[in-house]
């Protein structure tokens, strides 16, 4: 059975397409091929083949003309499935199915509630135009063949749209991160992996770096997604003790993270954070390092019932800092919950788990009639 990944909006190497699911359906026998949006260029990788249909120019290049390059390289590759990973390909996902095609979409996030949660547009409008993207998915995927959802969360709000839907959640590889560091060999660091936002936390976690010890560094890995946020927060006192990496491979964030002995999650308290499942946690936790993570219900219960770090206030920077502290301090402490996080990834929250729950839904999916 031919597989085919379309996404515009993820690189070519991205953890949850490219890595786990591209990979894991590849091993499984499945001729899968992965079209991107990057200007790269064509090309073959562990098994998948890449098909680049150009770099857009701008966001709206990307939802208007690069969408349309996606869906006739995707009718070209006349592909069994379609696995669909980006809401603004949503509106080719009804055209392949009128081909007589099995689609699936990847729910990434539940794209609602991300949308409450831009503070940047006024409440009315924020609140009319979630709705109406509602509307528009609930429209469109109760038409699929399935919906994946990155959480049990996501799946439970799709299960109502499509009675198909199953969570694969997005659980670190085991051994991907894993760097054996010995109580007190790690550096005086604390380390943040992903997208850099005001609403993911970087503004609390800068102004905690002041307050903290004064030779605590922070390791920030990722790209700064707005640009004035970021001039603003190179000009606090605390941005003379961050280490700014940018955007890192692979081997870089497993880098980062053994030379770290605490990673920071502390995302603000929005709609889509408060239920979600980040993957720098699961990361945290897989590298053997404690995590310092937003207290919000869900990760409370996983966190402390782990035994794996400490929750804050997010939007407090000096709890973050005391955490901090607290933890620079205490090597030994510091190691037996990055032992405890370790062990329960390879227990509970990892790929080979969420691997044989997608190699099931695509048997499945192998039955269903057209």
């Amino acid at each position: 059975m031919q597989v085919a990944h379309l996404t515009s909006a993820h690189p070519r190497d991205d953890v949850r397409i490219f890595l786990k699911e591209c990979r894991s359906l590849s091993r499984s026998g499945y001729a899968v091929t992965l079209i991107v949006a990057d200007g790269l260029g064509n090309d073959t990788r562990d098994g998948v083949d890449i098909l680049d249909v150009g770099r857009p120019a701008g966001r709206l290049d990307r939802m208007l003309s690069t969408t349309r390059r996606v869906l006739r390289q995707a009718i070209d590759l006349d592909a069994d499935v379609y696995h669909v990973h980006d809401p603004e390909l949503l509106t080719i996902c009804l055209a392949l199915k009128r081909r007589g095609k099995r689609v699936v979409f990847d729910a990434h996030e539940d794209v609602p509630k991300q949308i409450l949660g831009k503070h940047y547009l006024q409440p009315m409008l924020r609140r009319a135009i979630a709705w109406v993207f509602a509307c528009y998915e609930r429209y469109v995927c109760g038409r699929l063949d399935g919906v994946i959802a990155a959480t049990p969360t996501i799946r439970q709000k799709f299960l109502s749209i499509n009675a198909n839907s199953q969570d694969i959640n997005n659980y670190p590889l085991i051994g991907e991160l894993n760097v054996e560091t010995e109580a007190g060999q790690r550096a005086n660091e604390v380390c943040y992996v992903g997208g850099i936002a005001a609403i993911r936390g970087v503004r609390e976690m800068i102004r905690a770096l002041e307050l903290a010890q004064p030779d605590i560094h922070l390791n920030l890995v990722g790209a700064f997604v707005e640009s004035d946020v970021e001039k603003e927060v190179q000009g606090y006192p605390g941005w003379q003790r961050v280490n700014a990496f940018g955007v890192l491979g692979r081997e870089g964030v497993r880098n980062v993270m053994a030379r770290s002995f605490a990673g920071l999650v502390t995302l603000h308290p929005t709609p889509n954070y408060i239920e979600s499942l980040p993957i720098k946690m699961f990361e945290y936790m897989s590298a053997g390092i404690p995590v310092i993570a937003s207290d919000f219900p869900l990760w409370r219960d996983i966190i402390e019932g782990s035994e794996c770090g400490v929750c804050v206030d997010p939007l407090d920077p000096r709890q973050i800092a005391r955490v901090i502290d607290e933890l620079a301090r205490d090597p030994s402490r510091s190691q037996k919950m990055g032992e405890n996080g370790r062990k329960t990834v390879m227990e509970r929250y990892n790929w080979a788990i969420e691997e044989g729950k997608l190699r099931a839904y695509y048997a499945q999916l192998a039955t269903m009639k057209k």
